[in-house]
């Protein structure tokens, strides 16, 4: 009996301390406990006193790995060990404690071996390498797609190994070679990765023998160099170095290559024969948008190159203009490629290029005037963005006449935000309609549905309805099926001095069963969910996302990030309701971030609205539906509604009462 009632008591006592537990800990999904834990880093990063005392410290480590704890396989797992062992470094070197850089260095050994897809992986390995400390081998398996690719490939090879007269047909030479190019890209990380980059490498070089072309050979090279590069302890990494060195050009290639007077190729024989370990690029176009503000230049290469810029003073005894120049390392001037080209806006006199020396090209821009400028390069296909911004008086030619119009009462508007202090409202809207031309997005469901006709279709509508309710022009980046860069849109919004932009996507998974509805906005991207979005609408891998986040912090400083957030939980929020009144199983995904190409350099509120997803039955009929796309513009307008009111409640200009919504 006594036994008994030890036990009751016993049992007692853990069902109290369940429910005495705080309700953080009970209620909150893994998502909110992780930003609870970043909020309580931030809070001790920024109280001297408190970051004296270990206690302190492990509190905030401690609710990290509570999170990674509640589900090691969930999607905040790999975050939260990872800050946690980043967070046990920092207090290793502030105490100087051998024991607490260990356990940090663990932390993150145990992000590389148990999370091989996560993002963080590749900053943990990145971190140990930083620190000397050993880095944890793992063999992930590749993708499915990664798989399927390297299998088609596999036979593609055997079956021009059998066929000797197959060898005669270029396509089939690149048949195969795109299998391994796109197996490859699927999975970056996986065991086959080298295989697939050296098997590349090794059918371009046998190309090589039957068409004669330097081209081919160089691509050999330049694989086989990548091999060596990025999987120096892979076995294909020693075969790559043997057939690279053994790749001198025949007297016969050499003859041939002279016959026809090529000059080009002739050099790059002989940078093969002195044992060059990559080939150039090329630099093929320039491409720039501009308005009185802002000027938006692209360098397009046909592959990777490194790249150095400085700013060069004004030098009056020369007659010289302040210049900023672009060096691109490994690179040859396309033939095709213009010497100048004047811009004559007014920050940009003309951008210049020339072959600075045998491997660099240099890209010179003239300057009139500037404030300020930023250069990072995107991915699939390479090119490097250069944005240049004016002067603050060179802003939108709104007259001062105008904007004391709008102004509210004196205190009326916090401080922080330059549409908020200038009281200017949302008078001009860029709506993205994504995909279009050559690039159709996502596939549907159903034969015929593609992204970039259900987009195009839904920016138009909700056009319409932003015009007429709101009173707002709006411009679309694009009104029919024509190819845009991601780039381009952006610029376009730039240099239309758009109020807001807003990028119009649907989604799509290998699971057919997702579904929901999300809007993003631009930061780094907190869950390898978000990281997917990103690189699907990037067109590029989650490993160039990963790279892509270490620049963001800086591109993102002047960014409307506070704005775009508060714009996209208004659009979700209301999305989501009015399908509710009509639609069963709308799922609401929320909010989230990511580093978005389309976004980048967006110097107004700016939001990517995943609508629903194209991959699943009931969503796919829904998006090919125009009442559905109809309410779902309802949504989006009434998001919008709320923001210009909450945001400047004095500068919504409408005062009808708006239509009855259709739908």
């Amino acid at each position: 009996m006594r036994r008994t009632v030890y036990h009751i008591g016993i049992v007692l006592v853990m069902v109290l301390a369940v429910w005495g537990a705080p309700s953080a800990a009970r209620g909150e999904s893994s998502r909110e406990l992780y930003f609870r834990a970043e909020g309580a880093y931030k809070n001790l990063i920024n109280a001297p006193s408190r970051k004296q005392l270990r206690h302190h410290w492990l509190r905030v480590i401690e609710k990290f790995e509570a999170v990674y704890e509640r589900d090691r396989d969930g999607e905040w797992a790999s975050a939260s060990l990872y800050r946690a062992g980043v967070i046990w470094l920092e207090l290793g070197r502030f105490n100087g404690r051998a024991a607490d850089r260990e356990t940090g260095i663990e932390r993150l050994q145990g992000v590389v071996t148990q999370f091989p897809r996560s993002a963080y992986r590749t900053k943990a390995r990145a971190k140990l390498r930083e620190l000397g400390a050993a880095v944890p081998q793992t063999r992930p398996q590749p993708h499915p797609e990664s798989r399927r690719h390297f299998a088609a490939a596999e036979r593609c090879r055997l079956q021009l190994a059998k066929n000797p007269r197959r060898t005669k047909h270029r396509d089939v030479w690149e048949k195969c070679i795109d299998q391994y190019e796109m197996a490859y890209r699927a999975d970056p990380d996986s065991e086959t990765a080298a295989q697939c980059l050296l098997q590349t490498g090794l059918l371009y070089l046998e190309l090589s023998r039957y068409s004669r072309s330097a081209d081919d050979r160089a691509n050999g090279n330049r694989f086989l160099a990548r091999v060596v590069r990025d999987y120096p302890q892979s076995p294909a990494s020693a075969v790559a170095r043997k057939h690279t060195q053994a790749t001198a050009p025949s007297d016969k290639t050499a003859r041939a290559a002279k016959a026809t007077k090529r000059s080009t190729i002739a050099a790059e024989e002989s940078a093969s024969r002195a044992g060059a370990s990559s080939a150039h690029r090329t630099v093929n176009e320039l491409r720039f948008w501009s308005n009185p503000n802002y000027t938006r230049v692209v360098i397009d290469t046909d592959g990777k190159v490194p790249y150095f810029h400085r700013l060069l003073k004004k030098d009056p005894d020369l007659k010289k203009p302040q210049r900023l120049y672009v060096d691109l390392r490994n690179a040859r001037l396309g033939q095709e490629f213009p010497r100048e080209v004047p811009i004559n806006d007014n920050l940009l006199i003309d951008a210049r290029a020339g072959q600075f020396t045998n491997d660099t090209v240099r890209v010179v821009m003239d300057i009139k005037s500037f404030e300020k400028y930023k250069i990072f390069s995107l991915m699939n296909p390479f090119r490097i963005v250069i944005d240049i911004w004016g002067h603050s008086k060179g802003k939108r030619s709104a007259s001062k006449e105008a904007v004391a119009a709008v102004r509210p009462p004196p205190g009326k508007i916090p401080p922080g935000s330059l549409t908020r202090s200038l009281a200017l409202g949302v008078s001009r809207i860029v709506i993205d309609a994504g995909h279009g031309g050559k690039d159709p997005g996502a596939r549907g469901f159903y034969r015929g549905a593609r992204e970039k006709d259900i987009t195009l279709s839904i920016a138009k509508k909700l056009a319409k309805k932003i015009k007429s309710r709101l009173g707002c022009e709006v411009i679309l980046t694009r009104d029919n099926d024509k190819f845009l860069t991601l780039e381009e849109r952006t610029a376009l919004a730039n240099t239309e001095n758009a109020d807001l932009f807003i990028s119009i996507h649907v989604n799509a998974h290998r699971n057919k069963h997702a579904y929901g509805t999300e809007t993003y906005f631009l930061n780094l991207a907190t869950d390898e969910e978000s990281i997917r979005v990103a690189a699907m609408e990037n067109a590029t891998s989650t490993k160039n996302i990963s790279d892509l986040q270490t620049i963001l912090m800086d591109l993102m400083q002047n960014a409307k990030i506070n704005e775009s957030s508060r714009l996209a939980g208004y659009v979700q929020g209301h999305m989501v309701q009015h399908l509710n009144k009509k639609y069963r199983h709308i799922k609401d995904k929320g909010v989230k971030q990511a580093p978005f190409y389309v976004l980048l350099g967006a110097q107004m509120p700016a939001i990517l609205i995943e609508t629903a997803f194209i991959s699943n039955a009931r969503e796919c009929k829904r998006l090919m539906d125009p009442h559905f796309q109809s309410r779902l513009c309802d949504g989006i307008v009434r998001g919008i509604e709320q923001y210009i009111q909450e945001t400047i409640p004095t500068a919504r200009r409408p005062t009808r009462a708006l239509p009855p919504q259709s739908g």
